[in-house]
């Protein structure tokens, strides 16, 4: 019996209860104990001091969800983030820290797991593996992983990976044991294993898919695309992730503690969901991308021809998503180099990974708002635009 700090009990096979709800505030914040993991360190460089200049944004009025009756009280933000099974949340307004909580044994040194916002890390990377010219996005994967030749992917693009547009087949239901996002869970060691013929690797599984529809179509959301996408990054710049992770983005953001990733069998991260870091950090990170690419030391990270793609988008992008399968909740949105842009709305981007994790970025109100979670189910459409609803209120009451 593995009793954890919390004292809840996870039997003799941890790997099969680390996922289940009532362990998620817990596993979360020590994915280590699960899984294999491995540094991202933050180098040596100085680390960017968050100024407090509290505002009282936890009383703000946060508009009433679609659903709701006219009748029923507007939600404040504190009560959005009560009922959120929030563990961390804050505000960054122009670089200055005017709101920050943790709840429970969560504190401001834990790392917490991201999930797919590792996503936006990963393609973070790739824009700067751009920048230098060791990566071109319009070149086919197969250019940089010869070993996908023969896999569905032979023929698709960086881009169509950086957009989640290429015509590979995996269902992204989470729900389903079946499907692909759930066979991936067993190839990286997430799960213990219940399907003997599923690799056991990821690059083996990746390897694996299969090609449904023609390439450049419409955006459809899968995780299989980070995955494929971090392999093309560590062959762009000759080096594994975690370090890749390290020398491009995390020790050049004035991140205050070092990263994590979570590992397979054969030491490759997890590129889709498996980085864990700390608030003020994932923060730093969001202010990185709201001052066109330096960060809060005055360091340029990434190109702001790569931010000004990313908001900006292709001329297709947003037909690509009007026309997507997948269930997004956001009308008028795109998606674009891994980030979710959740409206019309040019100047706001989402970072997300399920069971709750969010991070906020308002361009025009200067606004990174950040958001870590323990959902008890991988994905809540109240949770989800009940939080969406509150940074973005706390935008407007900032901008005023």
């Amino acid at each position: 019996m593995i009793e954890n700090g919390a004292g809840r009990a996870f039997g003799d096979t941890p790997l099969a209860h680390w996922q289940e709800p009532a362990n998620l505030h817990y596993s979360f914040q020590h994915v280590a104990e699960f899984v294999p993991t491995t540094t991202i360190s933050r180098g040596t460089g100085p680390v960017a001091e968050l100024a407090w200049a509290p505002a009282a944004v936890s009383e703000i009025l946060v508009p009433r969800l679609p659903n709701a009756p006219l009748e029923a009280a507007r939600p404040t933000v504190a009560e959005v983030m009560a009922k959120t099974e929030t563990d961390g949340w804050l505000v960054l307004h122009r670089g200055l820290l005017v709101a920050e909580e943790y709840r429970g044994e969560t504190t401001a040194e834990s790392l917490h797991l991201l999930m797919s916002v590792t996503k936006s890390l990963v393609a973070t990377v790739a824009g700067s593996l751009i920048g230098a010219g060791l990566l071109d996005p319009d070149h086919e994967v197969t250019a940089y992983v010869p070993a996908l030749a023969t896999s569905g992917y032979a023929g698709a693009t960086v881009r169509h990976l950086l957009d989640m547009r290429s015509g590979i087949g995996f269902s992204e239901d989470y729900l389903d044991p079946e499907a692909e996002i759930r066979l991936l869970d067993e190839a990286i060691g997430w799960a213990p294993r219940r399907h003997p013929e599923v690799a056991g690797s990821m690059y083996d599984f990746l390897a694996g898919l299969q090609q449904t529809r023609p390439h450049g179509g419409p955006f459809e959301y899968r995780s299989c695309e980070a995955d494929v996408l971090g392999w093309v990054c560590e062959s762009a710049g000759g080096v594994r992730m975690p370090d890749l992770m390290s020398q491009l983005l995390w020790s050049r953001i004035g991140a205050e503690h070092a990263a994590n990733i979570a590992l397979d069998s054969t030491g490759t991260g997890v590129f889709d969901g498996g980085a864990s870091v700390a608030l003020r950090d994932l923060a730093r990170f969001g202010a990185m991308v709201l001052a066109e690419g330096t960060s809060l030391t005055g360091e340029q990270v990434v190109p702001a021809s790569w931010i000004a793609d990313t908001f900006d988008g292709g001329d297709d992008t947003q037909a690509a998503f009007v026309t997507s399968p997948t269930v997004t909740l956001m009308p008028g949105g795109r998606y674009r180099n891994q980030f979710w842009f959740p409206s019309a709305d040019p100047d706001v981007a989402l970072c997300l990974g399920i069971h709750g994790q969010l991070l906020y970025l308002n361009r025009r109100a200067q606004v990174a708002a950040a958001k870590l979670s323990s959902w008890p189910t991988p994905q809540d459409a109240e949770k989800f635009l009940s939080t969406f609803y509150a940074f973005d209120a706390i935008a407007n009451e900032l901008t005023a």
